[in-house]
């Protein structure tokens, strides 16, 4: 409790000494120091379109013994036969590409082979990065060291802030050694056997994950510094760390961190309902690449691979595997047509139209945070009211012409029924500005989800705060999600700086487990943000429709900084007050800024009105606090 108490005081030192916009105008002189020494250091800075080509020639990365033709340019793929030394150079330089590089269009998938690899070989991953083992199994491919500290982001060697440490995940691999994870947002740490410590901070400097799911630790987990996080069906020897609202879901029997709120930030929940772990490719000698996907499980606990893995290999034949320098939404929407699965290769894909999704059972998985970006004020993708999807390890991008939506699953709200499949969308990201476009971006609603019987797993919905063409008149964006459909279950659901309500909830008998979302900072004056047909102050972040017979949410946190005016925010949630709509563990947060907030959920719950204040409510339901 010490350290976060702490964490607590720091937060209100540095942002009330230097502001959160000094921070990111720090950045932005970093970059152009990163990109002038790049003529000397082989490094960019946090990207741009004419920096962002590597030279693969130098780096001798596109030998026959670490490239495969299949997956592109950006994929590279390692074994354990080959040359220590010259696995770990290229592991270096692509690093140094990416370390710094947050807003640039580069995008690496990394897999290792089956096997043991030398202990020399260390994995460091930046944005933008993807690293996975290729075997059945994560204990099938051991890796000596993987890291992911937070020392770009300031030159002052004590600062490690992990607070942009975005778009990065590691799956199915053995971690031989006490790792570091320092991330937050848009990050995914799946199916991952960590024989040391694992570290979800640097050096205990800012984080706001963050994701952890299917992984095993031997020793302790620490999150040490981190804001909140959700960790699924999980295994250690111990946890340590909380600050504001730690969640654990399906965790082996005896091994939660003791203790729950208001005392400590810790919600338990002992099982799983139900889950499909995100499918993942696989290499076998004879079968050659296939994709594995996972059975699904009901009242999990722990991890789905302990006594071997059960589920379907899918031959990579039946998937059409996409390339954007080729590919385009109708040779994706013809293959699918055809019957094929769809896998996206590293890189960005400008799409003039949406990719269609009409099949049941149909697969589409991204590798190296594969980028779809809206290039013509339509959808990046539509499906439609079929059963059995998978949509996963995919970030959509807003284009500089307005789409209503980019991602829409199923095309109407129908009477809930029992569905044989559900849909699972698993590491799916959505941005609105901060990357170098010609003009701002924009969207009206990053995601709409129509269809019930949807399982979403670790989204981040950001509206950005910092990089190019960000104001409160520049990257618009009113709303972060809707939920129409019925029976939709969200877990790690993570929305941002909205102008209007970040999330909506329509549909009935959904479920959420751990919410995380700031209000925008930018916010210019009180009578443009004012909801309820100019009734009430500001926009609540998480809206439940007052038709909503039946909903429940276990650990939500809400935080504000009113960075740029004197506004006010009646309240952080809204939800009708009937028996069957539930809250477990909420609580808001004042950053810093102009305060406040004035209650939790409806008229509940005390103000926040100073940086590092919290206010909670452990239990609501129809209008009673507990």
């Amino acid at each position: 409790m010490k350290k976060g108490v702490l964490f607590f005081v720091a937060i209100h030192v540095m942002l009330e000494d230097t502001g959160r916009e000094k921070i990111m105008k720090k950045r932005y002189c970093e970059r152009f120091l990163f990109v002038f020494g790049a003529v000397c250091m082989l490094m960019t800075g946090c990207g741009t379109r004419e920096s962002s080509k590597m030279d693969t020639k130098d780096m001798t990365i596109r030998d026959a013994d670490f490239h495969t033709e299949l997956f592109g340019d950006n994929t590279y793929i390692f074994s354990p036969e080959d040359e220590p030394e010259k696995v770990a150079g290229i592991l270096d330089q692509i690093y140094e590409k990416q370390e710094a590089n947050q807003f640039g269009n580069e995008r690496y998938a990394i897999y290792f082979m089956p096997g043991e690899y030398d202990e020399s070989i260390e994995a460091n991953v930046g944005f933008y990065t993807q690293v996975a083992g290729l075997g059945e199994l994560p204990t099938d491919t051991k890796l000596e060291s993987l890291q992911c500290n937070a020392r770009w982001l300031s030159d002052d060697p004590s600062n490690h802030n992990a607070c942009c440490n975005f778009w990065r995940g590691v799956e199915n691999i053995e971690l031989k050694t006490n790792t570091v994870w320092a991330v937050s947002q848009a990050t995914f740490m799946r199916r991952v056997q960590v024989d040391g410590a694992l570290f979800l901070h640097d050096d205990y400097g800012w984080c706001s994950g963050g994701f952890l799911a299917d992984s095993n630790t031997d020793l302790m987990t620490d999150s040490g510094s981190q804001q909140q996080w959700l960790s699924r069906n999980c295994n250690w020897k111990a946890w340590m760390g909380a600050n504001w609202n730690m969640v654990f879901v399906g965790t082996e029997e005896g091994k939660n961190p003791q203790g729950t709120w208001p005392v400590v930030p810790y919600t338990a929940v002992e099982k799983t309902e139900v889950m499909q772990e995100k499918p993942f490719l696989i290499y076998d000698d004879e079968a050659g690449y296939m994709v594995y996907v996972p059975k699904e499980r009901e009242n999990a606990t722990g991890v789905s691979w302990e006594n071997g893995s059960e589920g379907e290999k899918i031959p990579i034949e039946q998937f059409y595997v996409a390339k954007p320098e080729k590919d385009t939404a109708e040779t994706m929407n013809q293959a699918l047509e055809e019957g094929k699965n769809l896998l996206l290769t590293p890189g960005i894909y400008d799409l003039t139209e949406p990719i269609i999704v009409n099949r049941a059972d149909t697969i589409v998985l991204g590798m190296g945070l594969a980028t779809l970006r809206a290039a013509n004020g339509t959808a990046c993708m539509e499906t439609g009211d079929v059963q059995g999807l998978i949509i996963a390890g995919l970030l959509f991008d807003s284009g500089e012409t307005k789409s209503d939506n980019l991602l829409v699953v199923g095309t109407e709200k129908e009477a809930s029924g029992d569905a044989e499949k559900n849909n699972y969308l698993s590491d799916l990201f959505f941005r609105v500005g901060g990357t170098d476009t010609e003009k701002p971006v924009s969207v009206k609603c990053c995601a709409t989800i129509n269809s019930d019987h949807v399982i979403g797993d670790n989204f981040w919905v950001w509206r950005a705060d910092h990089g190019d063409h960000v104001a409160w008149d520049e990257n618009e964006a009113e709303n972060g999600i809707i939920i129409n459909g019925d029976d939709v279950t969200m877990y790690a659901l993570m929305v941002e700086h909205f102008k209007q309500y970040q999330t909506i909830w329509n549909g009935n008998r959904g479920k959420v487990y751990m919410y995380q979302s700031e209000i925008p900072y930018d916010v210019p004056a009180q009578e443009v943000w004012v909801s309820h047909e100019g009734q009430k102050n500001g926009y609540a972040s998480f809206y439940v429709d007052d038709a909503v017979d039946a909903f429940e949410a276990w650990g939500l946190g809400v935080y504000l900084y009113n960075r740029d005016a004197a506004v006010e925010l009646n309240t952080a949630m809204e939800v009708p007050d009937r028996e069957g709509v539930k809250v477990h563990n909420i609580c808001t947060v004042m950053l810093t800024g102009y305060p406040g907030m004035n209650h939790i959920i409806n008229e509940s719950g005390d103000s926040v009105t100073y940086a590092g204040q919290r206010s909670v409510i452990c239990e609501y339901e129809n209008g009673v606090v507990r």
